[in-house]
């Protein structure tokens, strides 16, 4: 089943205002007592253009664009009790405890001034990396009666997407880094990882899927899409459906909780994973009444020696 309305692609993180949402009847399934072992939810996928043309959205007309969308109900396995069975390397995202020094997140310029710099340490030490850059931040918090329309809006992205390509991600490198620095930097490994975390409460409502990579087919299972802006094009990935991917979720993620999550890795020799495709979903097992999702997710350049 398949939608064509316009593209999540606006501004420097993806926005839900166009999505087209399909709904299901969905289901669960139950581990231990009250703790689910997976779910069901509607995932939207992406489906390339016919004959290999080159997929594409204009940035200031979501109108225009050359792919279309469709929604597949899809089995998400609960990683809760079996977070250890992925890493970054491995399934291309990981869950950490580690409680934040700022927790208002109300003022873009305290987020900046505070929390990257807690940030930026705790990449280096979960990861090991020598030199991190935050490019940029989203803030999201659903509210179903507002319009995702302007940076200070942003809901939850209900499309399955990898947010840089390989050639984006370079272009980000020499895009934040200085040009002295450019060179030197793309010898090395370098990564492109976004650390997202609830705000305020567990994000219950509208959490986060993540497709284990181990499970992804690169050749058949993204495809590229300009972004074209009036003064430069940008290029993310849309994700086409597969049955033997594995979706997964955590439960629950509370704000002393991060998740690092892959956009791109430099080290592409088949022994670690390259990306995490990704999106929000509606949860079947979400309490009525819980608290809207509310969460933050900061973008980084991440380079080792």
């Amino acid at each position: 089943m398949a939608c064509d309305r316009g593209l999540p692609f606006i501004y420097s993180g993806l926005s839900s205002a166009l999505i087209c949402q399909v709904h299901f009847t969905p289901s669960r399934t139950m581990g231990a007592p009250g703790t689910p072992s997976s779910t069901t939810g509607v995932l939207n996928f992406s489906v390339p253009p016919k004959d290999g043309v080159r997929a594409y959205v204009n940035i200031n007309d979501p109108k225009d664009f050359n792919y279309s969308r469709e929604a597949h109900e899809v089995k998400i396995h609960n990683l809760r009790g079996s977070e250890s069975t992925v890493t970054l390397d491995t399934a291309g995202f990981q869950l950490y405890n580690h409680p934040a020094q700022h927790t208002a997140f109300t003022n873009d310029a305290d987020v900046q001034n505070e929390y990257y710099p807690e940030s930026v340490e705790l990449i280096k030490k979960l990861t090991g990396a020598s030199r991190v850059v935050i490019f940029d931040h989203t803030i999201r918090r659903r509210r179903p009666d507002q319009v995702d329309d302007s940076p200070d809006r942003r809901q939850p992205v209900p499309q399955t997407h990898v947010d840089q390509t390989n050639k984006a991600a370079v272009a980000r490198v020499h895009r934040h880094l200085p040009a002295s620095d450019v060179p030197n930097l793309l010898t090395n490994r370098f990564q492109i990882l976004n650390l997202w975390r609830p705000i305020s409460h567990p994000a219950v409502d509208w959490p986060l899927s993540l497709c284990d990579f181990r499970t992804v087919d690169p050749k058949t299972d993204v495809f590229p899409v300009a972004l074209r802006y009036p003064d430069r094009e940008g290029e993310t990935a849309g994700v086409v459906f597969n049955a033997n991917q594995k979706w997964t979720y955590f439960t629950g993620v509370t704000p002393e909780e991060v998740i690092l999550i892959k956009c791109f890795d430099s080290l592409q020799d088949g022994s670690v994973s390259l990306y995490t495709p990704h999106t929000a979903f509606a949860d079947p097992a979400t309490p009525e009444g819980a608290p809207l999702r509310e969460s933050i997710e900061l973008r980084a350049l991440v380079f080792y020696d």
